[in-house]
């Protein structure tokens, strides 16, 4: 085999990009009511910067003009430039680490009513009824 790889090198390969610690076909679900993260203050300004690009270059559809531009904005903008944004980014920062705590806490009281929804539909599909559960206690 000239170049190739022998079959012994070639399984070892895919070993290693096999994905570890999960099972195949068995994806999380997210939280609906889990905070979206802060933005940082280049997405900060991107969003600013977007707005005033597609008004002077409406023809453009391409995402990655744009990114690319703003990238370079972004790099040529001294620190004082960048301020505001840093500042909006570090208020919004605030508010994420509060939303989180608060999320945190009733996950730990257990009154997320995303697991209140999922616990009855699991005594549903498994046959239980609300008339067995009161003459049980």
């Amino acid at each position: 085999m000239k170049g190739g790889q022998s079959k012994t090198e070639s399984t070892s390969t895919d070993q290693r990009l096999k994905t570890r610690g999960r099972k195949p076909g068995k994806k999380t679900t997210k939280d609906p009511n889990k905070p979206k993260r802060a933005p940082s203050a280049f997405f900060l300004f991107l969003d600013d910067f977007r707005r005033e690009f597609n008004l002077a270059n409406p023809n453009n559809k391409s995402v990655a003009i744009v990114g690319k531009a703003a990238g370079a904005k972004w790099k040529s903008m001294t620190e004082e430039d960048k301020a505001p944004y840093a500042t909006k980014a570090e208020s919004r920062k605030i508010e994420y680490v509060k939303n989180m705590q608060q999320y945190n806490m009733k996950l730990a009281s257990g009154t997320n009513r995303g697991e209140e929804d999922e616990s009855k539909s699991e005594v549903d599909e498994a046959g239980g009824s609300d008339e067995e559960e009161e003459e049980d206690d």
